[in-house]
């Protein structure tokens, strides 16, 4: 798919809190911290240009709160781990994505003559084709 490469997740600008997850887990779930809350601020990082920023900002949406932090909430798995894996490829991805320049816009165009002409040839000719299908007229 080209494009360019995803720019590195600075460290600095990264906060990882864990706190408690809901779901299954016994009472086990009820003592450890498993979710993962992952803060990436903008504002910290210096790998990102200001284009790269501006479509970070639009792709993060309502993950983006008024002081410049992206959060990323992760708990699908039970394990603090894996959580915190899937958290920083989700931002991975994210910042991925920002980074890839939008494609540029679709200028329309319109069919050759030449495609008009089959194209009402072939209608011409299906038409024929279902008209024989056609139980003769009564007389």
């Amino acid at each position: 798919m080209g494009g360019s490469a995803a720019p590195p997740i600075e460290e600095q600008a990264v906060e990882e809190r864990f706190v408690r997850a809901s779901g299954p887990g016994g009472q086990h779930v009820n003592t450890t911290e498993t979710r993962v809350q992952l803060r990436y601020h903008l504002g910290r990082t210096t790998a990102l240009t200001e284009r790269v920023l501006h479509r970070l900002r639009q792709l993060a949406g309502r993950r983006l709160t008024g002081d410049d932090v992206l959060i990323l909430e992760e708990d699908s798995s039970r394990h603090r781990e894996t959580n915190r894996r899937m958290a920083r490829e989700r931002l991975a991805k994210l910042l991925a994505e920002a980074a890839r320049p939008p494609a540029p816009p679709r200028r329309p165009t319109r069919p050759s003559r030449n495609a008009r002409k089959k194209r009402m040839d072939s209608k011409t000719q299906r038409g024929r084709r279902k008209n024989l299908r056609k139980p003769p007229k009564p007389e």
